[in-house]
């Protein structure tokens, strides 16, 4: 199994330069990758230039980046522009986002998402390799300069148009906190869209929760993560099948963050994440190992950890 690390992934109230005290952890201990997520603290292009500076020799990879926000050029620009400061390759990352952030935040209409993205994957897959000289899009009389980025263009997908998007044009597809179960599920998808247009299936990696040994505040910040999935299609049934049915309902009346992380057990942070002691963690990998995942993005929990520190160790590269 291949472990990364994500330095920011969704909103919380941790600390506003966590990301680079977790980046510079997982560069120390020796991860080769980390992710810069986007959200509406940090720019994903930004934030991984700042993590490269603070670091030796990780590898970087922006995003997902939102597609509905962020056209093709813009994140290519972004990328080679990172590269450029960093002198590290730099991937990108795309995905669809929410309707909460797209419009909420931004003020753009979230329409035909799943069009929008195979457009952005499309296009990324050849400027992404672009060399200094060529046009910076086709038919513009404004030349690259920059060098290309020379990092992995991933898909974020669950459903199955993103799937076969993630398959036509990404090196690498990305799952968000998802179970063995569905990864296993997940993968045949990803295999059967590949052979039908004739390519290698992108490796497959996701994005989990971890926390080895956690403290109880590092517990809730998981519980708190996962809580914004309960009722989302093909979770909630994962959830309401483990036994979490209360808690899927509260969901569903619009009950706050707070309420469902005291309706959740702790049993839940397990059913889709990495939590527990050492040994109980590596045997959860192996399970995620046999249902088809390549690479495991480890999301650590910080509060109680400042830094992922105490989890980041424990699982660092052999």
């Amino acid at each position: 199994m291949d472990f990364t690390v994500v330095a920011v992934a969704r909103e919380d109230d941790s600390p506003i330069d966590e990301p680079l005290r977790v980046a510079v952890a997982a560069d120390r201990l020796g991860y080769r990758e980390v992710w810069a997520g986007e959200g509406p603290t940090w720019d994903s292009f930004v934030l991984a230039t700042a993590i490269g500076r603070a670091t030796e020799r990780v590898a970087l990879t922006a995003g997902p980046v939102a597609v509905s926000v962020r056209d093709a050029f813009s994140i290519v620009r972004g990328a080679a522009s990172t590269a450029a400061v960093t002198g590290r390759p730099v991937g990108v990352a795309l995905g669809t986002s929410s309707k909460r952030v797209v419009e909420g935040v931004h003020g753009r209409p979230r329409l035909r998402p799943a069009a929008v993205m195979e457009e952005s994957a499309a296009a990324l897959r050849t400027l992404l390799h672009g060399k200094p000289g060529e046009p910076v899009v086709p038919g513009s009389v404004f030349p690259r300069r920059q060098q290309p980025p020379g990092g992995p263009l991933t898909v974020a997908a669950f459903g199955d148009r993103a799937i076969a998007t993630a398959a036509a044009h990404a090196d690498r597809m990305l799952l968000d906190i998802v179970s063995p179960e569905q990864v296993r599920t997940l993968r045949a998808k990803l295999e059967a869209a590949a052979e039908r247009v004739g390519r290698t299936p992108p490796t497959l990696a996701s994005w989990l929760p971890a926390a080895v040994d956690p403290e109880p505040e590092s517990l809730a910040q998981v519980l708190r993560s996962i809580a914004g999935y309960l009722t989302v299609p093909g979770y909630s049934d994962m959830f309401e099948a483990a036994g979490f049915g209360e808690a899927v309902e509260l969901a569903r009346t619009g009950a706050d963050p707070d309420v469902l992380v005291r309706a959740l057990p702790p049993e839940a942070a397990g059913v889709v994440g990495l939590v527990g002691d050492v040994e109980a963690v590596r045997a959860r990998v192996e399970d995620y190992a046999a249902a088809g995942l390549d690479e495991i993005a480890l999301v650590p929990a910080t509060v109680g950890d400042p830094g992922g520190e105490r989890t980041l160790t424990a699982l660092r590269p052999e």
